[in-house]
């Protein structure tokens, strides 16, 4: 039976490079897949990796239909036996709810890429309802690591090196020209929980003071050093 399945997890986690394996292995066997992206970080109408693999696809902006799209597809004399869709945290409810119907209606596999929650740590509006609709959730294996080297959790957003937790939803990041409010360049960072809810990004911990996460070394409280 044909499926509507949510690989999800953070960033630097392989989402992309998963979805092009699996269309490397799928066109090897002989079968024809297309591939819609949104928002990527290579630019419009490409599906890159962080590996520097990329191919071209179909970029889904808004208003995009991607059920009417398949049907003009497969109405014309062409061939669609799966669907990747990546960067699907961009995709609104609606056009979730459409790849849905590619499922059920035209009995297609997709496969949807996503994070699940933002920089606020709060839902995606598409990521949301993939978890509602999805008959498989599966989350990456490769597991993005924290600067401290705890397993990554959360997305956080810099503006100028500085994390922040207010601003627009989607603001592309990691790719030339992206700008903050006040020019400041736009980056993105994997985190735990626990430096996620204290800011601490890599950057910072490097200029901080580490006394909270640390024990102390020095005077009255030093741990006494014992020789065999």
């Amino acid at each position: 039976m044909p499926e509507l399945v949510f690989f999800a997890g953070t960033m630097d986690c392989g989402k992309s490079t998963l979805a092009l394996q699996i269309q490397h292995n799928r066109s090897a066997r002989g079968l024809s897949g297309m591939i819609f992206t949104r928002n990527d970080r290579a630019g419009e109408g490409r599906l890159s990796s962080r590996l520097g693999l990329v191919t071209e696809a179909v970029e889904a902006g808004e208003g995009f239909d991607f059920h009417a799209h398949l049907v003009r597809h497969l109405t014309s004399g062409g061939r669609t036996d799966y669907v990747i869709a990546d960067e699907a945290q961009f995709l609104d409810p609606g056009q979730v709810d459409q790849l849905a119907c590619v499922v059920d209606d035209l009995g297609i596999d997709v496969f949807a890429f996503g994070i699940t929650t933002d920089f606020r740590t709060r839902l995606f509006p598409g990521s949301r309802r993939l978890i509602e609709l999805a008959d498989r959730i599966e989350s990456l294996q490769v597991e993005a690591l924290c600067w401290c080297g705890a397993r990554a959790t959360h997305n956080a957003r810099t503006v100028g090196g500085r994390m922040v937790v207010e601003g627009a939803q989607v603001v592309v990041g990691d790719v030339a020209g992206p700008q903050g409010t006040a020019g400041e360049d736009v980056g993105y960072e994997v985190l735990c929980r626990r430096h996620h809810r204290r800011r601490l990004t890599a950057a910072a911990a490097r200029a901080g003071v580490l006394s909270p996460d640390v024990l102390p070394v020095d005077g009255a409280d030093a741990p006494a050093l014992h020789h065999g």
